[in-house]
């Protein structure tokens, strides 16, 4: 699986996904939803053999790259243990 930046601006960015399925979107959706400077978690899935799957994240304040990369390692901590 690979990750992509398809677009960033100074608060949200939208992910593409290539070869991904929801077993690992989902979990990360879910940790990003939980963070409140998270402003909003939108998953786009068109086509699978046609396009790669999208996340797209907002937030209200900061980084969203670091706060992405902070419910990735708490994702991956989770499903290590």
């Amino acid at each position: 699986m690979q990750t992509y930046v398809i677009e960033k601006t100074k608060t949200s960015v939208r992910l593409g996904f290539k070869d991904a399925n929801l077993t690992l979107i989902t979990p990360l959706m879910k940790e990003l939803n939980a963070d409140p400077n998270v402003a909003l978690v939108r998953y786009i899935d068109e086509h699978p053999e046609l396009k790669d799957r999208v996340l797209y994240v907002e937030v209200k304040k900061g980084d969203v790259m670091k706060v992405i990369d902070k419910a990735a390692k708490a994702v991956s901590e989770y499903y290590s243990n």
